[in-house]
């Protein structure tokens, strides 16, 4: 019996599984920058495809990334009050981080350093972090949850026919629901 044994195994034995969603989540976040003139740009941005199970399997990693770079930003946009503008290296630097304030600006921003730290040991990719921080915490400041969807595709993965499906980040080019035009109103005649 499999009880309270959650998560499927896919084949894979644990630390092939873990670098496998570490790659897989890596690809996602990294497809939200396009670059200009890369030959292995994706086609749309913030998408990959793969395996029904795998999509499932990665859902929840990534969803827990992105809650981590909101938590961060909330950290990082209450430490503004406290930051300068002086130049990194100079005297009035120095003397800003020997103060009360630059002191404070370092405990306010202690759990934002502690939360990329910990997206770094498990991405293992500073540009993935880069992004996931940068853009896609500022993207999803304002949704609590649900940042990915998992589409099934029709076709079937040439060669095993495995049931493909698309993961993909929320918000870019959703549908708009539309109302449901009614039939015009019929008028009672006597």
């Amino acid at each position: 019996m499999r009880h309270r044994c959650a998560g499927r195994k896919l084949g894979r034995n644990a630390s092939h599984r873990k670098a496998m969603f570490r790659n897989m989540a890596v690809s996602l976040i990294r497809t939200v920058r396009l670059v200009d003139g890369d030959e292995q740009a994706p086609k749309v941005r913030g998408r990959i495809v793969t395996t029904v199970p795998k999509a499932k399997e990665l859902r929840p990693i990534v969803e827990k990334l992105v809650t981590m770079a909101r938590k961060a930003a909330r950290h990082t946009a209450s430490a503004a009050e406290f930051s300068t503008t002086a130049e990194r290296g100079s005297d009035e630097w120095k003397n800003w981080r020997a103060s009360e304030a630059g002191r404070n600006w370092v405990r306010v921003t202690a759990p934002a350093l502690a939360l990329r730290r910990r997206a770094f040991s498990e991405l293992r990719d500073s540009l993935a972090v880069d992004i996931l921080f940068d853009e896609l915490a500022a993207r999803f400041e304002t949704r609590d949850g649900g940042y990915t969807r998992v589409v099934r595709l029709a076709g079937v993965r040439l060669g095993d026919a495995g049931e493909r499906a698309i993961i993909e980040f929320v918000g870019e080019r959703d549908r708009e629901k539309t109302r449901r035009r009614s039939a015009p109103a019929v008028e009672a005649t006597t």
